[in-house]
């Protein structure tokens, strides 16, 4: 299967790093011309300069803002005023015992992992409909199915992307602009190392690590691994092609294949 997206533009929301640059990778190497995002100039610059390397016939634009805040959506807004292909990666996580979770943080997750997604797909979703083409993904998470004890504030935000795709995707119904969230596993990040050694003995090295966290605290994996960026990448990029045209509405999974796991 051949995918080309030549011809379309893409952003990325919080695609700095890990697998949000990964998308962004994938959605160039299709031939999409692809803004990068980022609350930074600099992240952003140092992002495109790592993209460059990798796909140097790659089309990128810079997209700095911190679109959590109205004047940094509105920043990228001015830089990107029209896409067809919305990736809303940007996301934050980490871990609390759930009676020390405040007000405040239970306010932050869902504004950072939830209502930036929202903003910028009323943003975008008229332009598309208009168009009669697009494609909006949400990355979501396993934990907005297999909530995790010690990061409730964090599969709640997951779980409410899985209601703002499928209510989206009605929004869009007949124009030709799919809605989708895609379900990650837990993926091999930098950040995810931190999390990792936050929950396992700090001395081990990586790869024991790595399946001591599986064994213990994601023992319902059917890989039993982390997924690494690359594969939630591809499944994106299909989601953002014409081949996936009749797919909308939906929570594709890409969560390492759960054991008795509950499809929504």
């Amino acid at each position: 299967m051949l995918i080309d997206l030549t011809g379309k533009t893409a952003l990325v929301t919080g695609s700095t790093q890990g697998i949000g640059a990964a998308i962004a990778k994938g959605l160039a190497e299709a031939g999409a011309e692809v803004a990068v995002n980022g609350r930074t100039p600099e992240s952003v610059a140092a992002a495109l300069e790592r993209l460059r390397k990798d796909v140097p016939e790659g089309r990128f634009r810079a997209a700095p803002g911190d679109i959590a805040e109205d004047e940094g959506a509105a920043r990228v807004l001015s830089a990107v005023p029209s896409v067809d292909i919305l990736i809303n990666n940007l996301g934050i996580f980490g871990t609390r015992p759930a009676l020390e979770i405040d007000d405040a943080e239970w306010r932050r997750y869902f504004e950072v992992n939830v209502l930036t997604a929202v903003r910028m797909t009323r943003a975008y979703l008229p332009g598309m409909q208009t168009r009669g083409w697009g494609r909006i993904q949400n990355i979501a998470s396993d934990s907005a199915i297999a909530t995790p004890a010690e990061m409730i504030q964090y599969g709640m935000s997951k779980t409410a992307l899985l209601a703002v795709s499928r209510g989206f995707a009605k929004e869009a119904a007949g124009s030709g602009v799919t809605v989708n969230s895609v379900i990650a596993g837990p993926t091999h990040t930098g950040g995810v190392e931190d999390f990792v050694y936050e929950l396992v003995d700090p001395a081990l090295p990586w790869d024991r690590a790595q399946r001591e966290f599986m064994r213990l605290h994601r023992p319902q994996s059917l890989i039993q691994r982390l997924i690494e960026p690359e594969e939630i990448a591809n499944m994106v990029v299909y989601l953002s092609s014409p081949f996936a045209s009749a797919t909308t509405g939906g929570a594709l999974r890409v969560d390492g294949g759960y054991v008795d796991a509950i499809t929504p």
